[in-house]
């Protein structure tokens, strides 16, 4: 088992702009990341399996709802905090960022922001702390990148909700015990309703064979005329604009994991190249490999600066969707560029599991994918500075 080396790259002291907190905070995610999940993560990663004993140390950083607040179970933290907790646990793995993210920005938000009060008692405390896990019924099998096309509906039968239809690519379904479910109801209007494991005719099939993020649980979710009570209803917002603003959330936190992901291959392949002996000399005396390395660490700096501003206006309720979008399609393709060229210094061995970089690239090519493709969030930035709709 390889002890975990990493040290956080800060080429223009980044930090210097965080407050204590942020560092506190920060700082507890990577000690955890580098006691619980990097001894791990490739024997996980291998298997194909998530590692459900580090639910409670996720819970235990704040990192289920870091923004939400404390008197719903919540760390009541501002967004950077939320930002740097993500890159932290992304820097461990993608797939176990994914799970944490899909549980604070996917189920506990819309539960928080679109729910009642009673909602917010029952489930907020219970998915803060980990003891439920969440997931989020949104993508379809043909509805993908045009959730509006979805055909999950639900019918009002008088005392209760009949949910019929199916989503899938949904992490954490295999074991989470809430679904928070997007449907048409008899009108075509799309709602949230929070389905729970055990209501009858709701199922939870595993997805497998899967080449990435395979240290996370992914599956479907299954619905046959399951019989949901009217009170699971989400009261307080409908349309596509609901689960768009889940999306939001977690997108902003995609930025921020990137840049986790990137950092931990510039770190593996910066000490790569001092310690590999090639003609003679360190294979970091080479031009060519220094304008690799040169080329990651100012595109991870870009990235810093880019996500620690869109974390104030987060802060500041200024931040846009469409400047959502732009970090989140920076950040990832940054992060993929530098894994590939950092799997290139190590040579043979950047494809083993002795290293993190091929686990972070196979990772990061779902991660480029989901939450919105690269080339969707090219399209929504495209239409934010020319005001023309290219998707219809």
């Amino acid at each position: 088992m390889s002890k975990d080396l990493f040290q956080a790259p800060d080429y223009y002291l980044v930090d210097e702009l965080l407050t204590e907190e942020h560092k506190l905070v920060r700082d507890a995610s990577r000690e955890w990341v580098k006691r619980e999940v990097s001894p791990i993560i490739e024997e996980y990663a291998q298997r194909a399996e998530f590692p459900e004993q580090i639910i409670g140390g996720l819970a235990e950083i704040g990192a289920f709802g870091p923004y939400i607040p404390e008197q719903y179970g919540g760390a009541g933290l501002d967004q950077i905090s939320y930002g740097l907790i993500m890159q932290e646990i992304e820097r461990g793995d993608s797939g176990v960022r994914s799970t944490a993210s899909v549980q604070s920005s996917l189920v506990m938000y819309p539960i928080w922001k679109y729910g009642n009060e009673e909602q917010r008692n029952k489930y907020l405390p219970k998915l803060a702390s980990g003891e439920w896990m969440g997931c989020f019924g949104l993508t379809e099998p043909d509805h993908g990148s045009n959730p509006g096309g979805m055909v999950t509906n639900f019918k009002d039968m008088g005392d209760h909700y009949l949910l019929n239809g199916a989503k899938m690519w949904i992490s954490n379904a295999p074991f989470a015990q809430v679904a928070i479910v997007w449907a048409k109801n008899e009108e075509g209007r799309i709602h949230g309703l929070i389905v729970e494991r055990g209501m009858e005719g709701f199922t939870t099939p595993e997805t497998h064979n899967k080449w990435s993020l395979r240290a996370s649980a992914t599956g479907e979710l299954i619905f046959d005329n399951v019989k949901v009570p009217k009170e699971n209803l989400l009261p307080n917002k409908s349309g596509l604009g609901a689960p768009l603003g889940c999306l939001d959330s977690a997108r902003y936190g995609i930025a921020w994991g990137a840049i986790g992901a990137a950092m931990d291959c510039y770190d593996t392949a910066l000490r790569y190249s001092k310690e590999r002996i090639q003609f003679g000399k360190p294979i970091g005396a080479f031009q060519l490999q220094q304008k690799k390395l040169a080329e990651m660490i100012t595109e991870i700096t870009k990235a810093q600066l880019l996500t620690w501003r869109l974390g104030m206006l987060r802060n500041e309720g200024k931040a846009t969707s469409a400047q959502i979008s732009m970090a989140k399609r920076n950040n990832v393709d940054m992060a993929i560029t530098i894994a590939r060229e950092a799997r290139q210094i190590l040579g043979g061995m950047g494809i083993t599991g002795e290293y993190s970089i091929m686990r972070h690239s196979m990772n990061l090519e779902s991660v480029i994918t989901y939450e919105g493709t690269h080339d969707i969030h090219l399209l929504i930035t495209g239409l934010d500075i020319t005001g023309l709709n290219a998707f219809k």
